[in-house]
């Protein structure tokens, strides 16, 4: 079976002699500075020396003392427990000293084990394999939003080849014609705890990228002409991405490592071990010349660090006191709106933009507007791309399908990245669609998030400035919108903050708080109404930032009224009622409390039997309200 082809370079003899030197010197810092440090992946480095000599030393054009120019090429390490090379390669760069080297892995060095942006020359966070290729896709997309000509760069593992993450990221590469984008993929047959599935036989690796319209190239991974021809190729390329497949050994260059098993995740011990090791590897291994990372192919001003849009910027929402609006197309409207001010927000969603009225941004901003189709893991991937190039992106789809995708949007925080995201049709509130389009845990997974925002708006008007806030805020923030059509509660000119909330009904009579947010903040309105009738009076409060609470607020009617009932269209696990109940607990308020969420397995009915059924309509909450204010 065919293993690769001859592709030769353009490259003399003395620069492939140099690089060959420099992929050594790599492999010797791999294994000493995990020697050092008593832990890393020595193995997964050796395997692909060359392959990040080559392109670091001779076709990677990047400003190293100003690593977030936009004019520079783009590299992931989608493999990122071989992060020990990638920080070896940018100190042979010169990015910082090479002494630095023997403090990876430390609580006082910013070289870890897997590459985060705590170092500047990292854009995304890796290892979380399966991941890179996405975050490939929207660095490409945004240097072709913005006319640039940078090239990105990823690195792959072969064993992260069987996640469909991949195949997601290389469908819609293919899909939208990215020549600017080059995946390498270090074939050394060995994964963690055994063979990977197809070990060298580069022709299936080959024939599976074919299939989604990628140009490929199998190689020689450890033969500098060779990976030095494939990437000059890969430069001539038109509308097409290009893989390049290179059969590699794991471990490359040391006897008793080479493409053996059981070495995966081991450093070498110091002393004979790692003395024979480095012995192997060569002891001259001084150049000449030193090889130097090339600068970008232009000049500009512009960085990676992605903008913020000021809150107030946006046209003020329209809507009358007489209208019913969903919140989804307050955020569509808003959306809209937020791409008049600023150029650098995009928007992506997975095929339901007619659903989340994310189609008004793409008939106002079409060039704008990115449809990532049913392939949710690869859309916050690319987002995270978008995002790390100084784009804004907000995405949106079904709040129950940011679940399948939650790794991905754990990897954004990992990141600090900014991206927005709106998830619609939450809750039983949906109705007829069934449990399986109900979301019903999202507020959980986005409050587990480092660093995450989570904002819930009640109606049109805060919809919209829920957009807004969310343009005006760093990191990672959530936006839960519902499907039903709700009433008007504010004006044009109300005002909302991250970490606010809105007194509905209040009176120094108040004997119990009604705490809701979006659909059952309505209920809570009527279970007021209701309790009134009954002599019982009840402060109402629309807590529409979940993450972080308004605890000023919150104590103070823990404190005033004695007894709180939350509610919420959520499983009770994470949601509204959990975030109230430990911000009183941590204060130590004995405060009678009730927590009214969605328990047990919804069902198809309509939206007023659910919400009956499941104890969050106004009735319910009433009833709850009267027994703790006895």
């Amino acid at each position: 079976m065919r293993r690769h082809r001859t592709i030769t370079s353009s490259l003399s003899p003395a620069t492939i002699g140099a690089l060959q030197t420099m992929a050594n010197r790599l492999r010797w810092h791999s294994l000493v500075a995990t020697s050092e440090a008593g832990s890393g992946h020595p193995t997964s480095c050796m395997s692909c020396a060359e392959l990040i000599a080559t392109l670091f030393f001779e076709y990677l054009r990047f400003d190293v003392k100003n690593p977030r120019n936009l004019a520079n090429d783009r590299f992931i390490l989608s493999k990122g427990h071989a992060a020990p090379i990638l920080w070896a390669a940018w100190a042979e760069a010169g990015a910082f000293p090479i002494e630095r080297l023997l403090g990876l892995r430390k609580a006082d060095s910013d070289l870890e084990g897997h590459p985060t942006p705590r170092m500047p020359w990292v854009d995304v966070a890796t290892g979380s394999l399966g991941q890179g290729l996405s975050d490939g896709v929207g660095m490409a997309l945004a240097a072709r939003l913005d006319g640039r000509p940078s090239r990105t760069y990823v690195l792959l593992g072969d064993g992260e080849i069987a996640e469909g993450n991949i195949w997601e990221a290389a469908q819609i590469a293919a899909f939208r014609r990215l020549d600017n984008l080059t995946a390498i993929v270090d074939a050394n047959r060995l994964g963690q705890s055994g063979p990977t599935m197809y070990g060298h036989e580069l022709v299936v690796y080959e024939g599976r990228f074919q299939a989604f319209g990628w140009h490929t190239q199998a190689i020689d991974g450890h033969s500098i002409d060779q990976i030095a021809g494939a990437l000059e190729r890969a430069l001539d390329v038109r509308g097409q991405p290009t893989v390049i497949i290179a059969r590699t050994l794991k471990g490359k260059g040391v006897s008793f490592l080479e493409d053996k098993e059981g070495w995966h995740g081991k450093p070498v011990k110091k002393g004979p071990d790692l003395d024979k090791a480095l012995a192997e590897i060569g002891g001259h291994m001084e150049l000449e010349e030193k090889p130097t990372v090339k600068a970008p192919r232009e000049t500009t001003g512009a960085t990676t660090r992605q903008p913020m849009i000021p809150a107030g910027k946006m046209a003020p929402p329209e809507y009358t006191a007489e209208m019913r609006v969903a919140t989804r197309e307050a955020y569509g409207a808003a959306l809209a709106k937020l791409g008049e001010v600023s150029q650098a927000v995009v928007a992506l969603d997975g095929d339901v933009k007619n659903s989340t009225y994310s189609e008004r941004f793409a008939g106002a901003h079409p060039e704008r507007f990115i449809d990532c189709f049913i392939a949710e893991q690869n859309m916050i991937g690319m987002a995270m791309g978008l995002a790390a190039m100084g784009r804004i992106p907000f995405v949106s789809t079904f709040a129950c399908f940011l679940t399948r995708a939650f790794d991905q949007l754990r990897m954004a925080g990992v990141s600090e990245l900014g991206i927005k995201v709106a998830g619609s049709h939450a809750g039983v509130s949906i109705g007829e669609d069934g449990p399986s389009q109900m979301g019903l845990e999202d507020l959980a997974m986005m409050r587990a998030i480092h660093g995450a925002t989570v904002l819930y708006p009640s109606d049109a008007v805060s919809g919209e400035r829920m957009v807004e806030l969310a343009a005006a805020t760093p990191g990672v923030v959530y936006i839960r919108t519902t499907r039903p059509k709700t009433p008007i509660l504010y004006t044009r000119d109300e005002e909302f903050r991250v970490g606010g909330s809105k007194v509905l009904r209040s009176s120094g009579d108040d004997r119990v708080t009604l705490i809701g947010a979006g659909i059952t903040l309505h209920e809570a309105l009527k279970a007021a109404e209701q309790l009134r009738a009954d002599g019982i009076a009840a402060r109402v409060i629309d807590c529409y930032s979940i993450q972080p609470l308004d605890r000023e607020t919150i104590e103070s009617a823990a404190r005033e009224t004695g007894a709180i009932v939350t509610v919420e269209d959520h499983y009770p696990a994470g949601g509204l009622g959990e975030a109230v109940a430990g911000l009183l607990g941590r204060g130590g308020f004995a405060c009678r409390f009730r927590s009214l969420a969605v328990h047990g397995l919804p069902h198809s009915a309509d939206l007023e039997a659910l919400m009956d059924e499941f104890g969050i309509d106004g009735r319910a909450i009433a009833t709850a309200a009267r027994e703790l204010a006895r």
